[in-house]
């Protein structure tokens, strides 16, 4: 048993190392082929025909880049299609979602204070929300089709606060705020299969017979990704979140996840703007650090006084002689050290999650910060609520911290 635990857990790393491969590759080349979209030189008149054209310089050389618009006049050879970041991008992220959210729901994805769901049901609720996002997104893309599109980006909005909202109702804090970034990453991915190759590829069979590509195809697929380079900062966001419970354990963790969509917004417009040389609207990275501080407010980040000392620069004494803590260290025995201890006794667990102990006097003490952190302040620990911590004794725990100034 000890082994395949082992081999799980190595099994998840890789596949983490798979997504993480395959997002880069992904994020790069939609950032780059937007930023050299917006600044090509329209204004020349191309003896080859070109929509437009770029110098650029990397790697010791210089690259002549020209595009065509709707196709050049006949098929090319060894044309190169990038597809595949997004696909395995997509695949390894949901594998991953299996193996950690699916597998390991007890923990990560069902909390019975928020709704008592079973495994199966869950599950369910996961993958029809996913399947529902990409309906959903692409029939607001046709039903606004000819509106202005900063309409059509208004109305995703609101689909994607909807959501945030409602995988609050539904799961964990921390599953939540990781769903709305599959979520969305799902209609990005969705974007690319559905949508976007099937449109280069009408366009390479009408080149291939002879025939003049219409220009809807190409329209529609610039449009799509588009979207999918607004959707990108915030995905990554979401996906972090899971490491910083101020984010997604708090009660306010939907509205934060709503504010980064507008964060994403304001960080690539002002990218967009200079990439299409039409100025550096540094307006917006004032916009970025309003919104950003009002997550960490909205995260109950302000609580922290700023001259603070970390928990390992101070003594430890001051934590078990202050008071509180005989109230503190019962709770953190009763409700914690069944997973943090050197041999834990909740099944299925053979060592401490990330090796962090809680059953010594001197544990208790070292941690305090992260006790405070994870299950004072927020609701990230115990994960799901599974050992029933109430609020009194989160109250307690506050107490205690601030009582060692801590």
């Amino acid at each position: 048993m000890y082994d395949f635990v082992a081999m799980a857990a190595w099994a998840e790393f890789a596949v983490r190392w798979l997504h993480v491969i395959t997002a880069i590759a992904w994020i790069g080349s939609s950032f780059y082929f937007i930023a050299l979209d917006l600044g090509l030189h329209r204004d020349r008149n191309l003896a080859s025909g070109a929509d437009g054209e770029e110098w650029q310089v990397h790697g010791g050389g210089f690259y002549h880049i020209q595009k065509y618009l709707v196709a050049p006049p006949g098929m090319p050879d060894g044309l190169i299609w990038h597809k595949w970041q997004s696909y395995w991008t997509w695949i390894s992220g949901f594998v991953l979602l299996a193996l950690v959210y699916y597998l390991g729901a007890e923990f990560y994805l069902v909390d019975a204070n928020v709704m008592d769901l079973g495994t199966s049901q869950a599950i369910a609720i996961s993958l029809a929300s996913l399947a529902f996002g990409w309906v959903a997104y692409h029939t607001l893309c046709k039903v606004f089709v000819e509106a202005d599109q900063t309409v059509l980006m208004v109305a995703l909005f609101v689909l994607l606060v909807a959501m945030a909202w409602g995988y609050t109702q539904v799961f964990t804090g921390r599953a939540a705020l990781l769903h709305l970034g599959a979520f969305t990453a799902t209609i990005m991915s969705g974007n690319v299969f559905f949508v976007i190759i099937p449109n280069q590829k009408i366009v390479v069979a009408d080149l291939q017979a002879g025939r003049t590509p219409d220009a809807i195809y190409g329209k529609i697929a610039k449009q799509r990704s588009t979207h999918n380079n607004y959707l990108t900062l915030p995905v990554i966001f979401l996906m972090l979140s899971n490491h910083y419970p101020l984010a997604f354990a708090s009660e306010y963790n939907w509205i934060i996840a709503s504010l980064v969509f507008l964060m994403g917004v304001t960080i690539r417009h002002f990218f967009n703007s200079m990439h299409a040389r039409k100025g550096e609207p540094h307006w917006t990275w004032a916009v970025t650090a309003v919104l950003f501080l009002l997550i960490m407010w909205l995260s109950t980040a302000p609580l922290f006084r700023a001259d603070t000392p970390e928990t390992a620069q101070g003594s430890l004494t001051r934590f078990t002689e202050a008071e509180g803590y005989a109230e503190v260290h019962d709770i953190v025995l009763g409700r914690c050290s069944m997973c943090h201890a050197e041999e834990p006794v909740w099944d299925g667990l053979f060592w401490a999650p990330k090796g962090v102990m809680l059953d010594t006097e001197y544990e208790i003490a070292r941690n305090a910060k992260a006790i405070y952190l994870q299950a004072g302040l927020s609701h990230a620990m115990p994960p799901a609520n599974l050992s029933w911590m109430e609020e009194d004794e989160r109250a307690t725990i506050r107490a205690w911290f601030e009582n060692a100034g801590g």
